[in-house]
């Protein structure tokens, strides 16, 4: 008679049991807490290497988060992305990220690094430069690129062996910067802004009737290059393996450089050179969380140390200066030290529409149409 009693209540506690894994693996928001969240982004290609190395990962587990990430350009993510599949977007662009928070409500971002833009090239392309007037030194350690000085080049269709004095590189091709597709690339767009502040008499773009003069201005930045590469690291890739030939300037982020610099892969050989535009722009990696745990994401990034040195690692200037300056130093690396000739790109409205200006005259020209970059 006392059987059917013992098989109940061994039921009743096996039951329980199970009741308690269930409910204690579970979170305040309904998720398993077995293992890390998950948390989804979509982020600027520049950022991939940084989120896929291991000892990210592992320091993201540490405070229970897994994070995965896809990636597009950063006006991709700001226009045509469906934010709605992602817990956070992070483009690489202070502006695209402004329009994401108003789109989306957002009441706080986080901005845990960012990269100047800087151009990579070789010595002998410097020295031609420095001969011409365009390149000098700063003062501070590094050598710049004089933008006005250049733009006037350019607007004359000047030739590489067209310049004074050139016998290193006497190309028979205009004395262009190689970028990325202004149309769906941020690192062309933060050219763009520098650019544009130039031809505006040094000052930056601020409302709309300014922006079919200056978009005719600086046009031939982009419309003469011909086809561009839609991602950022395709004409940094081809700048370490084909060299001068193929690309004798191009415009990159900082970090990328400084990230080979720092891995000591090699890539960077003793010919290559890093310059900075001057002025220049900052690229600030702009975090737009849109739940709990995609903030705490942001708040991750921006105060734990070991992830503010990972992303010094890779290149990348965060709010702890001593950890860049500390890479720097060890690897003799040719950053600035302290980069004074700074200005802000134009507001989102404004560099869209100097985009779509000059997007006009590509379609005008029949010029390729290019997928997403960063």
């Amino acid at each position: 008679m006392k059987r059917p009693i013992g098989i109940a209540l061994a039921l009743l506690l096996g039951a329980a049991v199970v009741a308690a894994v269930v409910l204690g693996g579970r979170d305040g928001d309904g998720g398993r807490r077995a293992g890390p969240a998950v948390v989804r982004g979509v982020i600027g290609s520049e950022k991939k290497a940084f989120f896929d190395d291991p000892r990210v990962r592992a320091a993201f587990e540490k405070h229970g988060l897994r994070v995965q990430v896809d990636t597009a350009g950063s006006r991709q993510i700001a226009t045509e992305v469906t934010l709605d599949d992602y817990a956070f977007a992070f483009p690489s662009s202070l502006p695209a990220a402004e329009k994401i928070k108003r789109d989306r409500k957002v009441a706080q971002t986080f901005s845990p690094f960012y990269s100047p833009m800087a151009i990579a090239t070789f010595q002998p392309i410097a020295e031609v430069l420095t001969g011409a007037g365009l390149v000098r030194d700063s003062g501070r350690g590094h050598q710049v690129l004089d933008m006005g000085e250049y733009l006037k080049l350019v607007a004359k269709g000047t030739r590489w062996d067209r310049l004074p004095g050139n016998t290193a590189y006497p190309a028979r091709k205009r004395m262009l910067l190689t970028t990325t597709d202004v149309r769906t690339s941020n690192s062309a767009a933060m050219y763009l802004a520098m650019a544009s502040y130039v031809a505006n008499g040094d000052d930056v773009v601020a409302s709309s009737a300014r922006v079919p003069e200056v978009a005719e201005a600086v046009a031939p930045l982009f419309l003469d290059q011909g086809y561009s590469q839609s991602s950022t690291e395709a004409p940094f890739t081809d700048y370490l393996a084909m060299g001068s030939g193929k690309t004798p300037m191009v415009m990159i982020y900082e970090a990328q450089y400084l990230s080979r610099v720092f891995a000591g892969d090699g890539s960077i050989r003793p010919e290559m050179r890093l310059i900075y535009p001057a002025p220049t722009v900052l690229s600030k990696h702009t975090l737009v969380p849109f739940t709990p745990r995609a903030a705490e994401v942001g708040r991750l990034l921006t105060d734990d140390p070991e992830l503010r040195a990972l992303a010094a690692r890779h290149g990348f200037r965060t709010a702890d200066p001593g950890a860049f300056a500390a890479l720097v130093a060890g690897h003799r690396a040719p950053a600035a030290r302290d980069l004074v000739d700074v200005v802000e790109p134009p507001t989102y409205e404004h560099l869209e529409e100097l985009v779509a200006h000059i997007e006009r005259r590509y379609a005008d020209g029949a010029v390729p149409q290019a997928e997403g970059g960063s």
